[in-house]
């Protein structure tokens, strides 16, 4: 099979499928409601589509606890729909990337109901079970922590031992030492590659691989389960026994991974991933990589340039702003949020789009960022209904009660909740989303933000977008060119240059609300010149540029 590399080209939306739109009127988002709105997708200018779980799920993680990988669950409609849905992006020129969630299974998977059963069961190894400490087995194994908080270890009464689970214990961790493990995830990366799906995105992949033992380690155990010993083997294994033999893709997330072990996961020769998610630039805005703190637009160029020439000609980059687990980003980069009005709002979401997708690497775009859609209100407690934020509360209100209202105020920020609001599709009722109540309240600011008053007016963030997105297809410049970063310690301005054969784009973006100098001391020399995209109606050349205005963002041509 020849390897076409068409993500390198390609502009990925991420859909969260339950609240993408219902089609079926039960107040959750479908399949049904995701074939509705493929005409949109293409019109946008998307070419592939990263579609959230929709596996058969208990739903105890929103879908990422899959108690059936080859079934749909039905909420979300049938196997039959997900076959019209696909053959429907394929009609429009759509690829579809799946995730693939297999680091864990669900608690109400059969391999892990056989597994429970008992000591000796065929499927005891699909899992990691071990005898407790102490003097009655009832303290945990090791000191290893959740994601989701609290001990990564549950006791089980069946036969008296724990078994390990790095996120809800509902999600017990598969064990990949287990060839036969391994041997299941192929055959259920093969099953959906001949059904046409197009790649996968591989959830908390850097798990894989526990080492040996599973001592206690350091920072709650995360430097005994991240990159573990084996990991570059399995998915080396992967590759060759299944994704080597289709032209499709992989991007693999990956938690604090660096660039030199992306270079590892993604180098053409090494036949492992095409490309993973970092984090760097969240957790350079974070201390402790989850609390936030004030946007430092120095370090996030810092992290953005590092990425770029580390990568570039070995590796490829993601480039993404928002996704399922991120808050929105016209609420978490722009400094001054709490008084932005909507213009600047709106100027906010273009200049962060053009700061982010000029850049060398793959764009992923998640629903409703591309009409400026942004954090909900939280009012009380009871609106943080995701697993993990529920989780962090209760240790807290257990363990360290002084700590409440601080905690709420993070997860204002950063609640996985921000994301996962009903798109908003139009000014009726609940959004246009659903004809019944939501699973999930919509954001009160649904009757200025959406899909239908951004079609009506021409400065809207959507066609920015759709802009946006013509200008980078098939764009050599912004695919193959290098990257360079001008004006580095500027704390208000990005600036960047890309260059390709003789031709360059100067990417300009203005991160404050607040007019801001601007003074050319690159020594540009081009003739030609063209202003490609800006936020503002203007055409002034580029040596006219002196000042930019509040969140300007500006894209030129040279030749």
């Amino acid at each position: 099979m020849v390897r076409t590399n068409w993500y390198k080209d390609a502009v990925v939306y991420q859909i969260y499928p339950r609240s993408f739109k219902d089609g079926n009127g039960d107040g959750m988002g479908d399949i049904k409601g995701i074939i509705s709105k493929l005409d949109y997708l293409k019109d946008l200018g998307i070419t592939a589509v990263w579609l959230s779980p929709c596996y058969m799920s208990p739903n105890d993680d929103n879908g990422y606890d899959i108690s059936d990988y080859r079934d749909i669950d039905p909420q979300f409609g049938t196997l039959d729909d997900w076959k019209e849905m696909i053959s429907g992006m394929h009609e429009r020129g759509i690829k579809l990337i799946m995730d693939l969630v297999v680091n864990h299974s669900s608690d109400e998977h059969e391999w892990f109901k056989e597994s429970r059963k008992s000591k000796d069961n065929p499927y005891r190894d699909y899992y990691f079970w071990r005898k407790g400490k102490g003097k009655n087995g009832k303290k945990p194994p090791n000191t290893w922590v959740s994601r989701f908080g609290g001990s990564a270890w549950e006791y089980d009464e069946t036969t008296r031992e724990y078994y390990l689970h790095l996120f809800s214990k509902k999600q017990p961790d598969l064990n990949w030492d287990n060839p036969k493990v391994r041997a299941e995830v192929q055959d259920i990366v093969k099953y959906w590659l001949d059904l046409g799906v197009d790649g996968f995105r591989c959830d908390v992949i850097t798990y894989i691989s526990k080492t040996e033992g599973l001592p206690n380690g350091f920072l709650g155990g995360d430097n005994m389960f991240t990159h573990g010993p084996n990991i570059h083997k399995y998915l080396n294994e992967l590759n060759e026994k299944v994704l080597s033999k289709y032209d499709c893709m992989t991007v693999g997330e990956a938690s604090g991974v660096t660039v030199e072990q992306a270079l590892l996961y993604t180098g053409e020769d090494r036949h492992e991933l095409d490309t993973v998610f970092q984090f760097e630039q969240v957790e350079a805005n974070a201390y402790f990589r989850i609390i936030p703190k004030k946007v430092n637009l120095k370090k996030t160029k810092h992290v953005f340039s590092k990425w770029q020439a580390g990568l570039y000609g070995h590796g490829w980059n993601s480039l993404y702003l928002e996704n399922h687990d991120q808050p929105r980003c016209v609420s978490r980069y722009i400094v001054d949020n709490p008084n932005m009005d909507d213009f600047c709002r709106k100027q906010s979401a273009k200049m962060l789009a053009t700061a982010i997708y000029f850049q060398q690497g793959t764009p992923y775009i998640y629903q409703g960022q591309e009409i400026g859609m942004t954090n909900i209100e939280f009012e009380n407690e009871s609106d943080h209904v995701d697993i993990m934020a529920r989780n962090i509360l209760g240790q807290i209100k257990k363990y360290a009660p002084f700590l409440k209202r601080f905690a709420l105020k993070v997860l204002d920020i950063f609640s996985r909740d921000n994301a996962r609001t009903p798109m908003q599709w139009n000014a009726d009722e609940n959004a246009g989303f659903s004809d019944a109540e939501p699973w999930y309240r919509v954001n009160k600011n649904y009757k200025k933000i959406n899909v239908e008053e951004s079609y009506a007016d021409k400065n809207s963030v959507l066609n920015f977008f759709k802009k946006l997105i013509s200008i980078r297809k098939g764009n050599e410049i912004i695919i193959k060119g290098e990257y360079r970063e001008l004006y580095d310690s500027h704390k208000d301005l990005y600036v960047y240059d890309r260059d390709y054969n003789g031709a360059k784009l100067r990417v300009i973006c203005n991160f404050k609300n607040k007019d801001v100098k601007y003074a050319d001391s690159a020594g540009m020399a081009y003739a030609g010149q063209s202003l490609i995209l800006s936020n503002y109606d203007t055409d002034e050349k580029y040596e006219e540029v002196k000042v930019l205005k509040p969140y300007e963002c500006r894209v030129y041509m040279f030749t």
